[in-house]
């Protein structure tokens, strides 16, 4: 009889404490949670402390790519870093693109029903964005226009992503790597273009400095010039000068 009472109080004591599990939730700060009431939508709880009915209200799981279970929607904002893809610009190079999705949800009822796995349809979506921004670039416009690759990226996410209450903040592009014969080309042809550059600048040098040269000598002729003007106009003004004062004294004397 004692042991039948025992199993009663354990069984009764498992029971509140499942019913309690079921009953008390916790919402953490700066996240939602969906609930629903017999398999339909019933409300969205925000942070803090929410009491369910048990068996008939049950919060809504989440599982996106990547992501661990959870009953939680993160509001924050989060990024996605993007797996290595490949794509082939307008010149047909294949290109290896490494890539970071900053974004944020803004309707978590539409990011729960509209769409079966959030993250993996960012995925998808960046993965398409990114071959089709740099399938209408030639190579040379991949590796100078980042910001210009990027504020693209950033409109198409943003507007296909829309339906499923999510807002792309901005879409960082970090790596674009060739292939490696064609980084070698691009190497030597850097090295050639610095060589290039190196010998006109050298040139340049050159001709300033035989201009400055020129410039001196001329400088100096001309300052010889105007001496010796100067010195034979001095001179015969010394003369004149002495023929006055010898006619001044003969003069004098007679």
């Amino acid at each position: 009889m004692e042991f039948g009472l025992v199993l009663f109080f354990l069984f009764l004591t498992a029971a509140m404490l499942m019913v309690a599990a079921k009953t008390i939730r916790v919402v953490p700060q700066s996240t939602v949670m969906i609930v629903e009431r017999l398999g339909r939508f019933h409300k969205l709880a925000d942070s803090g402390l929410h009491l369910l009915i048990p068996f008939i209200d049950k919060p809504r799981g989440v599982l996106w790519q990547g992501t661990a279970p959870a009953f939680s929607i993160d509001l924050r904002e989060q990024f996605l870093d993007m797996p290595l893809q490949s794509a082939i610009t307008k010149d047909n190079v294949h290109i290896v693109v490494d890539a970071v999705v900053y974004w944020q949800i803004t309707d978590p009822l539409k990011s729960v029903y509209e769409v079966v796995d959030l993250i993996g349809g960012i995925v998808q979506l960046t993965v398409t964005g990114m071959r089709s921004v740099m399938g209408d670039m030639d190579l040379d416009q991949c590796l100078s226009s980042r910001e210009e690759i990027n504020g693209k990226l950033r409109l198409i996410l943003d507007e296909a992503t829309d339906k499923w209450g999510v807002k792309v903040l901005r879409v960082d592009v970090k790596n674009i790597n060739p292939p490696e014969d064609v980084r070698v080309t691009m190497e030597k042809q850097m090295t050639a273009e610095r060589n290039r550059r190196a010998l006109v600048l050298q040139a340049e040098g050159e001709r300033q400095a035989a201009i400055t040269r020129a410039e001196g000598e001329k400088q100096a002729a001309i300052t010889k010039a105007e001496g010796s003007k100067t010195s034979a106009i001095l001179r015969a003004e010394g003369a004149a000068k002495a023929r006055l004062l010898a006619a001044n004294a003969e003069a004098e004397a007679i």
